[in-house]
């Protein structure tokens, strides 16, 4: 057992060499929580707080009912069941749960919307994205290519 304080028994730590190491790794905006600044991601990201500023993912980004995001969204796929007012890029599916509400632009490989959800904004469907690896995304109004994972 390791020893916070010193002394004792030390075992060596052993950390990850590089950050594809944490591409399983599950991250979690609670229920009440306020996270202000861009996040980015190398797992699965789930929010039910409120979220100002960017997020940017890798895997799969989950938004639940009581989730709000002041900003825009670029992931591999995403399921969005609550409030997001920016610009929605995702690589590969997009879903809208009934409970989503939307304003901004969606930009994505394939769309599901279910009865009930509602976005104000233009769609772009089918379209070639920028992959979510390269580390080049592109998006002439909000200039969020300096964005690095």
């Amino acid at each position: 057992m390791a020893n916070f304080f010193g002394g004792g028994n030390k075992e060596k730590e052993t950390l990850p060499n590089n950050a594809n190491d944490f591409s399983n790794a599950n991250t979690h905006v609670a229920k009440g929580a306020t996270f202000r600044g861009d996040i980015e991601i190398q797992g699965t990201l789930r929010i039910e707080g409120r979220v100002i500023g960017n997020v940017k993912g890798k895997g799969k980004i989950s938004l639940g009912d009581s989730a709000h995001v002041e900003g825009n969204i670029y992931a591999q796929s995403a399921d969005i069941a609550g409030e997001v007012k920016g610009i929605l890029e995702v690589i590969d599916t997009l879903t809208l749960k009934a409970t989503a509400q939307v304003q901004g632009d969606l930009i994505c490989g394939k769309l599901v919307v279910e009865s009930g959800a509602k976005f104000n904004g233009k769609c772009q469907m089918g379209a070639l994205l920028p992959n979510v690896n390269s580390n080049n995304f592109t998006n002439k109004e909000n200039k969020l290519a300096d964005i690095k994972i």
